[in-house]
């Protein structure tokens, strides 16, 4: 009995160890997640487009006279807004770019080619209005008050105000302050608001807007080459934040030239339709001759978004060669234009932004 008894014992001990040893039965893995499509990141509430418009033109140009110099004269709206959602503007900047450039009978220019033309704005009461002005304000100090005119309302609005035949304003409310023509300022508004594009502002930001010309570029007529007055100016138009970082940025260019030929008389058609290096596009043909295989607008529109999230002591602080070109290594590739002027025309926008 005790022998029955053990071996029975046994066998339940062995049986139980080879059930513990057994390997489970193989499970069905749950099903993994399926991925979540990405989310667009949707606009902040107080999201505004951001929007530069030029207009240019080159029809007060004249040649010399008997006694007079000939005048090569580049005048360039600018205009700057943000946008609301509904097509109201939140904020604008208006300025003007004028530039004459002087040449005599002979083809020759006497204009010294060194000379920087600063926009409207900048020169302040240097521009000499005030002394003209039937209401005793200066050119930016009408401007001004424009900007504060059409903030808030829309295009369809703004073009609904009372002018005359010469596009003065003749709103009882508005004659007061604004004498001078508002005509073209109301087209560029308009182009700006069309142009507008969400790149990162908000209704809070700052709007700024630099502008800067430089004529070095001009040359004498010769017996066998025309001469040609040309007027190179920048823009540049940004938003900044409570901490002074730009938070949308557009940046463009005009070059725009006026010929003449060894006895003064100018030989370019003064009403051209002029267009700046971004409206050009691929027109402009810098792609064939760049390293990196980019047009002019492109590189500015990259530069524009590198600068995003910068402040101008960041961006003025950029690593560039003795020519001015950026050797930072995460922009290289996309830029290789000079970036001086860019630099310059956004601490403008900086110096100027309400």
């Amino acid at each position: 009995m005790k022998k029955l008894a053990s071996l029975a014992l046994v066998l339940s001990m062995s049986l139980f160890a080879f059930v513990g040893c057994s390997k489970p039965a193989a499970e069905t893995p749950a099903p993994a997640p399926a991925p979540e499509a990405p989310v667009a990141e949707a606009p902040a509430a107080d999201a505004v487009k951001t929007g530069l418009a030029v207009i240019s033109n080159a029809e007060k140009s004249k040649a010399p006279e008997a006694d007079k110099e000939g005048t090569a004269e580049v005048n360039s709206v600018v205009v700057a807004v943000t946008v609301d959602k509904d097509g109201k503007i939140v904020k604008a900047a208006i300025d003007t770019a004028q530039t004459k450039i002087n040449f005599t009978k002979e083809g020759k220019i006497t204009t010294d080619l060194a000379k920087v033309f600063e926009a409207k704005q900048t020169l302040g009461d240097e521009y000499g209005m005030k002394k003209a002005s039937k209401i005793g304000k200066e050119w930016f100090e009408q401007a001004n008050a424009f900007e504060t005119f059409v903030e808030g309302k829309t295009v369809e609005e703004i073009k609904a105000f009372a002018l005359d035949a010469d596009t003065h304003l003749t709103d009882a409310d508005m004659v007061s302050s604004v004498s001078i023509k508002v005509g073209g300022y109301i087209e560029a508004i308009e182009k700006a608001v069309a142009n507008a594009q969400d790149l990162g502002a908000t209704a809070d930001d700052k709007l700024g807007l630099g502008v800067i010309t430089t004529i070095d570029k001009s040359k004498d007529a010769a017996a066998d080459a025309e001469g040609v007055a040309q007027a190179y100016t920048y823009y540049t138009v940004s938003t900044f934040d409570a901490d002074g970082k730009v938070s949308s940025s557009i940046m463009d260019a005009s070059q725009t030239n006026v010929k003449f030929d060894a006895t003064g008389k100018i030989t370019s058609d003064l009403a051209a339709e002029l267009q700046t290096k971004n409206e050009l596009g691929d027109a402009y043909g810098m792609k064939k001759a760049s390293k990196i295989g980019k047009e002019w607008n492109e590189q500015a529109n990259a530069f524009s978004l590198y600068v995003v999230g910068k402040t101008v002591a960041e961006v003025e602080g950029i690593a560039v060669d003795a020519e001015g070109h950026t050797t930072a290594a995460d922009i290289v590739s996309s830029v290789t234009v000079g970036i001086a002027e860019f630099q310059e025309t956004l601490a403008k926008a900086e110096a100027s932004a309400k």
